[in-house]
């Protein structure tokens, strides 16, 4: 996986969005205003991604390429690096999984607004 690729599958996600609303480095991707991944482009390398608290666990435990969220809460946010034992369908998936997360809790209001 690349960073190019990880852009254009997240964008390619239904009201998704890039920003850079920390720093210039730091890429975030966005549904409803709620971040679903972040890059630092100084060492696009890996991507940050929302999990559920259980498999975020299991999937640290099953790959290396996997540890808790950088710089960000480790109980909900797990760091994913590319080409590493993370197949890029698995880090697809994992992307998808993080979207729909963020998505899921969005105000019934957004999400009808978005729809």
């Amino acid at each position: 996986m690349n960073i190019e690729n990880l852009r254009d599958y997240c964008l390619s996600l239904p009201f998704s969005e890039e920003k850079f609303p920390f720093d210039d480095e730091t890429l975030v991707f966005c549904v409803g205003g709620k971040i679903f991944a972040l890059v630092d482009l100084g060492n696009a390398t890996r991507v940050n991604l929302k999990c559920e608290p259980e498999q975020a666990i299991m999937l640290r435990e099953a790959y290396e390429g996997i540890i808790p969220g950088w710089h960000m809460n480790k109980k909900h946010w797990n760091t994913v690096f590319f080409d590493t034992d993370v197949s890029d369908k698995l880090l697809l998936e994992l992307v998808l999984n993080s979207y729909n997360l963020v998505f899921e809790r969005l105000p019934k209001r957004l999400k009808e607004t978005l729809k």
